[in-house]
């Protein structure tokens, strides 16, 4: 019974928190960070202010959650990268990155970083992991992987993995984030497919 019972919190607990995260990511889109209040996000949610609070005890902690969670992705929706072919996995996985690099929230809620942060010390001083998202961890696992299959020599995955997808998003994101327009398909594969033959100059065995 215990269990049934916890295993029922555990569903209500993660129902709120996608009800939070997604009334959040539209009242910060729609009015910003500093007219966006935990209370009308509880509202807009449907929850009270007490379980938002639990989860999120300030606006700096939900918005950071929003951000991350709009680049998202189920372990499930990531492609598989190939065992034995450093390049052609990596290309795998660097396409995956940009697809959640072109998707319309994360640009905007970056854009809202961007302005709101130098009024708010709270944005300024969150550190926004995005080493939590899931194309970071599996890059990171296949890194390992071939490392340790001798088909690979990134002894530092932790570094290797942000390089890999620093050199797409340096390409593919920030200067659209800047100046605007974006990369057509071909583009965006040629800047992946360019990374991942840097990444097997310098860690490939």
């Amino acid at each position: 019974m215990t269990a049934n019972v916890s295993e029922y919190h555990r569903r209500v607990a993660a129902a709120n928190r996608g009800s939070i995260l997604a009334a959040a990511s539209d009242l910060f889109l729609q009015d910003g960070y500093d007219r966006t209040s935990l209370a009308r996000v509880a509202e807009a949610a449907g929850v009270s202010k007490a379980t938002l609070f639990k989860q999120f005890p300030t606006k700096a902690a939900l918005f950071e959650a929003t951000v991350l969670a709009a680049g998202d992705s189920s372990p499930d929706e990531l492609p598989q990268p190939p065992a034995g072919d450093l390049e052609r996995g990596l290309v795998v996985l660097g396409l995956a990155y940009a697809e959640i690099l072109g998707r319309p929230r994360i640009e905007a809620l970056l854009r809202t970083i961007i302005a709101e942060a130098p009024r708010f010390p709270e944005l300024r001083e969150r550190t926004f992991d995005f080493g939590t998202l899931p194309v970071l961890s599996s890059l990171r696992a296949f890194l390992v992987a071939e490392t340790s299959a001798g088909r690979a020599s990134a002894a530092y995955p932790d570094t290797a993995a942000p390089q890999f997808l620093g050199m797409i998003a340096t390409v593919v994101f920030w200067p659209r984030l800047v100046h605007g327009g974006s990369l057509t398909d071909d583009e965006i594969r040629r800047v992946v497919e360019e990374a991942a033959k840097t990444m097997v100059a310098r860690y490939g065995r």
